[in-house]
């Protein structure tokens, strides 16, 4: 057996990786491989060998590698070649440290391993959610404070740069940055599971990400906060069996994407609703921001997807600015927060009248992906869960059963019509996992409970033998693509799972008064 697992962080910048080769029965012959690139493998660094195994510096970087095997040079890689026998193990571990640094401080692999297994079980033990599906709620918990910066709360979609949607394709993305969009729910998924302090955490990460002026808002940062990201692309490298490019950085830093302005105002409604304590500084952030979207909802953008084409008037932009307005009456109403009410109400019912004029095509009896559009979008499906509609409006249920008509590949969505992209990209890519669990949900809020427990237990059965999924999935080769594991789908299993359990989940809490009456789902799990 193979277990590979990361001591419990130091405060030195240090960071390590163990690799335990387990012998359970018989005799295996193994062979250790290593090869070190520093600078996203531009950069070949010196190498020493030292009693414990090796050191490599190059520039900033530096790997200490202990190894209980002699090593050898073949070609820039460092070889080593053993046997595991019945109850043996065989212990590697790899230290990165800033090269400026003494050598790290490494402890004994034994003693580490049952630290970091004590401290994932008591970490494990913090949640509170009981109902269906509790096992798959929790590994995807566990991904999401793997995926989380622990210094400053941030959380990065994933931990990965351009593993692609679709393999050859040039759909690959550097997801290693903390996305806007995630905010509402990743924070009533952490809330909702009893992870209130790091819901905390990413919503003061969000507070102090979001500062500036409104003009300056990004739909995406670092993980400390930092705002530059230039995109460049990185022609040494392959890519994932031949994806060309790989790219560091993402241009889509400095879109407009105007559903972000919703995203933090509910995120902000949804921190209220659990409870967590006010700010003054949150809320003045909101209220400058609701300020500028007074003129900004008008404006074209470059909506959810990040199209790399000519802004439109996305209709799911536009609802977003609808919950923004929407979020900010409901701060007023319902938490004493002070601001001009009735200003907002109205801001809030010319979005309302401007969308369902505009957005909707009343010939195709659905709303459209945006303004003048025929195409139906599967970001569409957040009309109701987010409370801009109920999921049983006429018009919604004309646009769910569109939307499962020309989006479903395998019984699970696409985010739009290969066809008809409006993303400037040629080619093809996966199923979008997170529309599908956007998809079980509206389903769950128009009580087609069998439909939507039936998809939710597909996608649970793509997941892979530890629990994990990546961004998109590909029917045909029946394999996962996309940058891994991937926060956005994880939010949706949990989101899902919430949904269909016997309490309020995060579908009901974001329609609000336009969420039916719940129906008790049967026991399930």
């Amino acid at each position: 057996a193979v277990v590979d697992f990361m001591p419990q962080p130091r405060n030195d910048g240090q960071v390590d990786v163990v690799r335990l080769v387990q012998g359970r029965r018989g005799a295996v012959d193994m062979c250790t491989e290593l090869v070190l690139r520093f600078d996203y493998g531009s950069v070949v660094p010196w190498v020493e060998r030292r009693g414990y195994g090796l050191r490599a510096v190059a520039g900033p970087d530096a790997v200490r590698f202990e190894s209980p095997v002699a090593l050898e040079n073949e070609n820039f890689r460092s070889i080593g070649r053993f046997t595991v026998r019945e109850g043996e193990t065989w212990p590697f571990r790899l230290t990165w440290f800033p090269s400026h640094r003494d050598g790290p401080v490494v402890g004994e692999w034994q003693a580490e391993l049952e630290r970091c297994e004590a401290w994932w079980h008591d970490w494990a033990e913090r949640c509170t959610y009981e109902g269906p599906y509790r096992d798959a709620v929790l590994r995807s918990l566990i991904v999401l404070k793997a995926l989380t910066y622990g210094p400053t709360g941030g959380i990065v979609a994933a931990v990965t740069t351009s593993l692609p949607e679709r393999v050859g394709g040039a759909r690959n993305w550097d997801y290693r940055y903390c996305w806007i969009r995630d905010s509402t729910l990743t924070l009533d998924a952490l809330a909702s599971s009893g992870f209130l302090a790091e819901a905390r955490a990413w919503r003061d990460w969000l507070l102090r990400a979001a500062a500036g002026k409104p003009s300056q808002l990004q739909i995406m940062y670092s993980v400390t906060g930092e705002r530059r990201l230039q995109e460049a692309e990185l022609p040494w490298l392959p890519g994932y069996e031949g994806s060309r490019p790989v790219r560091i950085g993402n241009a889509a830093h400095g879109q407009v994407q105007l559903d972000v302005y919703g995203e933090i105002m509910d995120s902000f409604h949804i921190d209220r609703v659990h409870g967590m304590p006010a700010s003054d500084a949150a809320w003045q952030l909101q209220r400058v921001l609701l300020e500028a979207l007074e003129t900004a909802w008008r404006q074209p953008d470059e909506g959810i997807w990040e199209v790399r084409g000519p802004p439109r008037h996305f209709t799911h932009s536009k609802v977003m600015a609808w919950v923004a307005f929407d979020r900010a009456v409901e701060a007023v109403e319902a938490f004493g927060r002070e601001g001009p009410v009735e200003h907002w109400r109205q801001l809030r019912a010319a979005i309302h009248d401007d969308v369902c004029a505009n957005g909707f095509d009343a010939a195709l009896n659905t709303f459209v992906q945006h303004y003048g559009s025929t195409q139906v979008d599967a970001a569409l499906l957040m009309i109701p869960l987010v409370g801009f509609l109920a999921a049983d409006d006429p018009r919604m249920v004309g646009t769910v059963d569109r939307i499962m008509q020309e989006l479903t590949a395998d019984g699970l969505l696409r985010r739009y019509a290969p066809a008809e992209s409006v993303d400037g990209l040629a080619g093809d890519e996966g199923v979008f996992l997170a529309c599908s669990f956007w998809l079980a949900d509206v389903l769950c809020l128009m009580g087609r409970l069998d439909e939507s427990r039936a998809l939710f237990h597909r996608l649970l059965a793509l997941r892979n033998d530890v629990g994990l999924l990546a961004e998109e999935y590909e029917w045909r080769s029946r394999r996962q693509l996309g940058n891994f594991p991937q926060a956005f789908s994880h939010i949706g299993l949990i989101a899902t799972a919430h949904n269909l359990g016997p309490a309020c989940g995060p579908a009901h809490r974001r329609a609000g008064s336009r969420a039916p009456v719940k129906p008790r789902p049967p026991g399930d799990s």
